[in-house]
């Protein structure tokens, strides 16, 4: 184990040293941030315009209840940045693949399975600190348009278990990304597939009961409302359980192509 934790260490301390790694997410923030600027005023004339009974309409002819309304908008403002993050997660895998970094780490760690599984460790730590500030983008801003009507809202346990559950799916999906990345030895790859996966799912291209296998489409069960967002495909455990799968054969698969590939 000790062993194992030195080379996570290993590539984590690598990874954190990638200057195009924080570049990349910088760009994903700052789009976030833009994106949620450009919105503030939609949520906060909405939220002054909360009626008595406690309802709102953020779009016009579709009133809710309001503080469900704006933790809804709170995980959809995380969500939809889960376009954007698998690109982070991809950038650090695919950063090893120039330069011959990878034969580098081959030759320092010859187990490729504790190399792989150590990867994968570095990358969930990373991945975490990403994930962790779209939430907490998403919380300022909801924040921000919520504080003249119930400024804890961001910080109640139902917000609180939301941006958890969403920072999980994150760095499942992006560890999804960061596997294809090594299996195909292409950030193009991963990225157009990542691509893929979500437009697939948003454009709901496929009978629900395949869409509640693929990842993008057990984030949204795992984290929207299924009164508000009918088209749900299953519920929070079959979600969870998918995600783990997808981590756990893409995981394999980049071991396996790593061992095959790199081969001594």
């Amino acid at each position: 184990m000790s062993a194992l934790l030195a080379v996570a260490r290993a590539e984590l301390t690598k990874i954190v040293t990638l200057r195009s790694v924080w570049l990349t997410l910088g760009a994903v923030l700052a789009i976030q941030v833009l994106v949620s600027a450009l919105s503030l005023s939609l949520y906060a004339d909405a939220v002054a315009a909360i009626t008595p009974d406690g309802m709102i309409e953020i779009f016009v002819g579709q009133p809710q209840e309001a503080e469900q309304a704006m933790l809804e908008s709170l995980v959809a403002s995380s969500l939809q940045m889960c376009i954007f993050l698998p690109v982070v997660a991809a950038v650090v895998a695919g950063q090893e693949l120039r330069g011959r970094q990878l034969r580098t780490s081959l030759l320092a760690v010859p187990a490729r399975g504790r190399l792989m599984t150590a990867k994968l460790v570095a990358a969930t730590v990373f991945l975490l600190v990403p994930a962790s500030l779209v939430a907490l983008v998403s919380a300022v801003f909801t924040h921000l348009a919520v504080q003249e009507w119930k400024p804890g809202l961001v910080v109640s346990p139902a917000a609180l278990s939301a941006q958890a559950r969403f920072i999980a799916f994150a760095v499942a999906l992006c560890l999804v990304t960061y596997a294809i990345t090594l299996a195909a030895r292409s950030i193009v790859v991963a990225v157009v597939a990542a691509v893929i996966l979500t437009t697939v799912t948003m454009g709901q291209l496929v009978a629900p009961g395949l869409d509640r296998w693929l990842p993008v489409s057990a984030g949204r069960n795992l984290l929207l409302d299924p009164v508000s967002t009918p088209d749900l495909t299953s519920g929070p455990v079959l979600a969870v359980l998918v995600l783990v799968a997808w981590v756990l054969v893409t995981g394999a698969g980049a071991g396996a192509s790593l061992a095959r590939r790199d081969a001594p």
